[in-house]
């Protein structure tokens, strides 16, 4: 696909703001572990503040976020409840966790939080058909979905430590996690498909 195509694709509709969910009660909590422990299989992506001087070492993650096929929850690290879910549910063997470009995600939450996330399946790697380059969200958005990502570098690069977030912020986050598990399950259901026809 060249670039050129890649701006004739139709855009990606994206996760609805009223299927964000941002944990900050123990009710919360509660409601979100419930809702992933139900799941075989997550998407899974952290945002962190970015870093712009050389040298500087990211603090982050700053929220992760975790998604079903019918909801997204964004837990802000600091937000007490958080941590015990997210420990819960990354360390859990039962769940697989999927994901765009984790390796970063994995030694931050590792470092900061002491999770050590488990059953991971970084889709960069895992969707890469003989290319040399791993594979991002948008390639693949493309590839499964013949849809373009919107991804604004504007957004990427705001604050994700902001005790706030605004409406732009929560919905680009959880589609990072909710579109990795939309191709995770598109991916599977070809896969399926090709077996049943070789």
């Amino acid at each position: 696909m060249t670039p050129d195509s890649d701006a004739l694709l139709p855009p990606y509709d994206g996760i609805k703001m009223a299927d964000v969910r941002l944990v900050k009660t123990e009710r919360d909590a509660a409601e979100a572990l419930a809702a992933l422990s139900a799941m075989d299989v997550i998407g899974f992506d952290t945002e962190s503040k970015p870093t712009f001087l050389k040298g500087e070492a990211s603090t982050g993650p700053h929220l992760v976020q975790l998604a079903t096929d019918e909801a997204a929850y964004l837990f802000q690290i600091g937000a007490a409840p958080a941590l015990e879910v997210l420990k819960a549910v990354l360390e859990s063997r039962a769940i697989l966790k999927v994901g765009f470009g984790l390796q970063d995600d994995l030694k931050r939450l590792r470092a900061k939080l002491g999770i050590d996330a488990c059953n991971v399946l970084d889709l960069s790697t895992a969707l890469r058909k003989g290319e040399r380059n791993t594979l991002g969200a948008k390639t693949a958005v493309a590839r499964f979905f013949g849809q373009k990502l919107q991804k604004s570098k504007k957004i990427t690069t705001t604050n994700w430590a902001l005790p706030r977030l605004s409406e732009k912020q929560l919905l680009y986050a959880a589609d990072d996690a909710h579109v990795a598990l939309k191709i995770y399950r598109r991916w599977r259901t070809d896969q399926a498909a090709a077996n049943a026809h070789s």
